[in-house]
Order: C-alpha cells, then structure tokens, then sequence
C-alpha cells in the first residue's frame, strides 16, 4: 500500500508515509476517509444540492412501489409507502445538517455519534451492503432494458451495468458532479413521459388505480399488516441518507450571505430526496397497474416493461429504443452514486481493519465486483425479502445515530461536535453501537415471526424506536463516558474557529491538513493526520495510555485566501 521515503531535517532522519498513487490523487481520492477540507469545498451550494439529487435516478423505486401495491393493494401500499417517506424525511434532517456542517461522510459521523473507532466498522458493512444491494437492483433493471431493446442476453447486460459506471465512479466529485448536472434534463423529461400520456389518453385510470385491491383482489381495504409489511420495505431506502451525506460533505461553510441556499439545499438534497422517491414508488405502482394486463404480474414489476407501455401509443416503433434510452441514463446515474459512496464505505472498513489503504478507486471495483455477482445470482427475485430484512439493521442505525444528534447532544451527555479520529475514540461506545445490536437483532427475531405476525410486519419500526429510546438511556447510565478517550485540544470545541482553516504538516506522511483532520501524536512527538493515524500500526494506544499528556503543536499555518 504505501512505502516510505526518508527526509533529513536538521541533520536528523525521519521517514516518511508515501501514500500509493490512486490514494495520493486528491482529485480520484475526494478526501475519503478524512474531514474534506474547507479549501476542497469549493462548489456553490447548488451545485452540490444538483450532484446529490441526481443520485436519486434510480428505477429500484418503480420496482419497490409496484411490488408494494401489487401485494397489498393501493390502500395499505400507498399509506405504507407515505408513512415510511415521512420517517425517512424526519431521521434525515438532523443527518445532513450534520454531515453539511461538519464536513464528514457516514461513516465519520457515525464514529463520533456514539459507535467508537471500532464500533463503526459495523455499519461500514451495513451502509457497504446497502449500496451493493442497489447496485445490484438497479444494474438489474437495466440488463432487462437492453434485453428487451438489444436482445442482449441478462448475463453480458448485467456486465455492461457495472462496466459503464466505472469511468464516473472512479474519478470522484468533479467528474460525477459535471455528469449528474448534464443528464438531468434529460432524465427528468423521461421521467415525467409516461404519466402525461397516460394523462391525455386514458385519464380514468387514475380513478381506477385508486380502487387496485392488489394481484389477488382481496386487498380493497386497509389491512394493519399489509400496511406494516409495506412499510418495512419502503423502509429499507432510509440507508440513502447515507450516500446523500457523501456528497453533502461538500458544502460550502455556512455563512450570513449564504444561509439561506445552504439550508435550501440541505434539506432539498439530504432529506428531501424521498419527497421524489415518495412519488417515483407510487408513480412505478401506477404504471405497474396500468400495464398488468398486458405484460402480467411478474414483468410488471420490472420498471421497464410498464414504462414501455405507458409510451407506446406517443412513441411508437420508437417506444422500445427511448425507453432503453431512460432507463441507462437513469441507472448509469444512480449507478455511480452507488459505486462511489460504496468504495467511501468499504475504503473505510478496510483501513481500519487491515490498517492499509491502496486508494478509494480500487474500492470502486470491489463494490462493483459484489454487486455483479448478486446480479448474476439473480438478486433482483427476491426483492422484497432482501429489502425487508436489511430494512430492520438500516434503521436500528439510523434511529442511534438521530438519537445522539436530537437528544443525547442537546442534553449534553455528548461532546458538541463530532470527533472521528482514532487517537481521541475509544474502540467500541456502548451507547450507539449497543443500542443497534439489540435493537437489530429484536427486530430480526420478529421480521422472523417469533412475536406473531403483527410484530414482524412492523419489525423495521420497532428497531427504530428501541435504538432511540436505548441510546439516551446508555448515555445517561454511563455520563457519556464512552465518547473520547481524551480532550482535543488541537481542534475540540475549545479552539476558536478562526484557527480551524490552518493547517499543520503530518509528521508522518509529510502533507499539510487542515487542523480538524489533524491529531496530537505522542508517538510522533507532534502533529499526525487523521488517515496516518488510522494506518499506524506500531504505536499501539500510546496517545490514550493513562497519564499521557496533550502534545504541543504550536500555531497553526494560516493559508492565504
């Protein structure tokens, strides 16, 4: 992964980390495993709001409405999937107001918000899984599109999908940000298609999708635990807060000329993501039930059988070619989103695993080469179980994490701002990383029907409030106690903030970061970067050993603007 160089500074010898070239390359690197510098943050708010929201062009959301109402009727569907949407808006304020602000990915955040250094490895795996599943849903779609419009066989278009996102996904911001802002108009134009030549040439479906009881026609009214069931699975998108927050770490600062914007597009690109998703998965279950007795129950849920339907008497012989078209724009969107918040996760398990790290693109290829294999696996039959059971852990993390932001730091049994670094962190923090297992593992014993079917319909929501009710009530038991190890006195609460933009040199790699990406290193004798920090693997815990002192940095080196 890295080798060493030798640097000779007043007569002595230190060497120095070399980071292999793909990690070095701030440009494909995008500051993956570390705070992203404010000098980085160099995008307008809008621009950053564009980039996160074209990440939400998936179609999984016409194949997940479809199966929900088709199962369980427009009644309990639709309430399901409005249900879930509200608890996904709520739980993703606090998130990407935390992530916008404090210039962190997920996994940084959740370190600092009550899982400790170690702890987090575990949801690096549930947020790594979760962009792997989608990966796979969504490159499934659009192996059935070229199917149907290219007769390619499903095997070479799952290849094709996985193929053609590489080039984005492995260039990082700059390139993905260009991507998105081209392809929406686009995408926009097709998603709106269907529905407008629905609306002109056949306006009573509307009125009788409102009346759908569900494949088997005996869900025309509201049933508790079709509703519960849909819910759950609806749920299961409450992962996708995470891969807004990778892009939402981009932010600029917040400033009095700029407040507004900022907050504008928080909201809009961090939680307001699923007010569109809401409306895809109810949009898909429409199209779904429209093209039900044409293409029959199992091509309605592919999305692309219905939306080839729905165009067909506006489009023609061309209905087939466009629509292909639609759905590799959109798959090829959500696609590189997916890979790139993938290779954030993986990169950051590994690392603090294997304590080596041979650069974000390589984690790129893993997360692509999983997907792939689910692909040909045939992963996108089992939707709805897939999504049901994730949907119980995504949230039990989920709901710890808004827990630490809304309760526990408001009351103070928490430090006021997120801490990531190893050498502040205790290994595991009971507080967020206990909460989740329990409320994971009770939920997952009722999705399995231990506690009757009522329970296991509404398994997902129990999890969330175990993990909000379990993770105040640890924090108050243990004083907070398990948050950091040590104070950090090189960019903790108490450092003004006019001193944050500076930047100190790693004396173990030899580049300069900014102070919040900065340690205190008694095993250096100075200032070690957050990454460096990770990677050591020869200083043990020497920086958190009872007695050990706050090593002096000096002043900070301002940059120039």
């Amino acid at each position: 992964m890295t080798e060493t160089m030798r640097e000779v500074e007043a007569g002595a010898t230190r060497e120095l980390r070399r980071y292999a070239p793909l990690a070095a390359n701030d440009n494909r690197e995008d500051y993956s495993l570390r705070f992203a510098a404010v000098s980085f943050r160099r995008w307008r708010p809008f621009v950053v709001a564009t980039a996160a929201l074209g990440g939400i062009a998936y179609l999984a959301d016409f194949a997940i409405g479809a199966s929900i109402v088709l199962s369980f009727g427009f009644t309990s569907g639709v309430l399901a999937i409005l249900a879930a949407a509200l608890v996904i808006f709520l739980t993703g304020i606090p998130i990407a107001a935390a992530c916008a602000r404090s210039g962190v990915d997920m996994d940084l955040l959740t370190r600092g918000a009550g899982f400790g250094y170690l702890g987090s490895t575990l949801t690096s795996l549930v947020y790594g899984s979760f962009t792997v599943i989608f990966f796979s849903l969504e490159g499934a779609i659009m192996a059935q599109a070229l199917e149907m419009a290219l007769h390619l066989p499903l095997w070479l278009g799952y290849l094709v999908s996985t193929l053609i996102v590489l080039p984005f996904a492995m260039y990082g911001m700059g390139a993905i940000a260009k991507m998105q802002t081209w392809t929406q108009p686009l995408w926009i134009a097709g998603l709106i298609l269907p529905f407008v030549v629905i609306a002109v040439r056949e306006p009573g479906r509307f009125a009788e999708f409102a009346s759908f009881a569900g494949t088997d026609g005996t869900h025309g009214s509201f049933s508790a635990v079709g509703f519960g069931f849909g819910m759950g699975v609806a749920l299961s998108l409450i992962g996708q807060i995470g891969e807004q927050a990778d892009y939402l770490r981009f932010m600029p600062p917040k400033t009095a000329e700029n407040k507004r914007a900022w907050w504008t597009a928080v909201i809009a690109a961090g939680p307001g993501w699923v007010v569109l998703g809401a409306a895809k998965q109810i949009g898909g279950a429409f199209l779904a039930f429209c093209a039900l007795g044409v293409v029959g129950a199992a091509h309605a849920v592919e999305p692309i059988a219905p939306y080839v339907e729905a165009v067909r008497p506006a489009l023609g012989p061309m209905a087939i070619a466009l629509s292909a078209l639609f759905v590799v724009i959109s798959q090829i969107k959500i696609n590189t989103t997916n890979a790139y918040s993938g290779s954030l996760s993986f990169a950051n398990f590994f690392s603090r695993v294997l304590h080596r790290h041979p650069g974000r693109v390589w984690y790129v290829l893993v997360n692509c080469g999983i997907a792939l294999a689910l692909m040909e696996f045939g992963a996108f039959g089992f939707l709805n179980k897939i999504l049901g059971f994730y949907s119980n852990v995504g949230i039990a993390w989920i709901g710890a994490l808004v827990a630490h932001l809304v309760i526990v730091k408001p009351l103070g049994l928490a430090p006021p701002y997120i801490e990531f670094k190893r050498a502040y962190l205790p290994s595991i923090n009971p507080v967020g990383f206990g909460s989740m297992v329990i409320a994971s593992v009770v939920s997952i014993v009722a999705f399995f029907g231990a506690f009757g079917q009522t329970a296991a319909a509404f398994s997902p929501l129990l999890a969330l409030v175990i993990a909000m009710v379990l993770v105040p009530l640890f924090a108050y038991l243990t004083k907070g106690r398990y948050y950091l190890k040590r104070p950090n006195t090189v960019a903790g609460p108490d450092v003004p903030a006019a001193l944050l933009a500076g930047t100190h040199e790693c004396l173990a790699c030899g580049e300069h970061y900014e102070l919040p990406d900065i340690a205190d290193c008694p095993a250096h004798s100075g200032a070690i970067c957050s990454l460096c920090c990770t990677l050591e693997t020869t200083c043990g815990t020497a920086c958190q050993e009872p007695g050990a002192e706050p090593v002096s940095l000096g002043m900070p080196t301002m940059k120039l603007s």
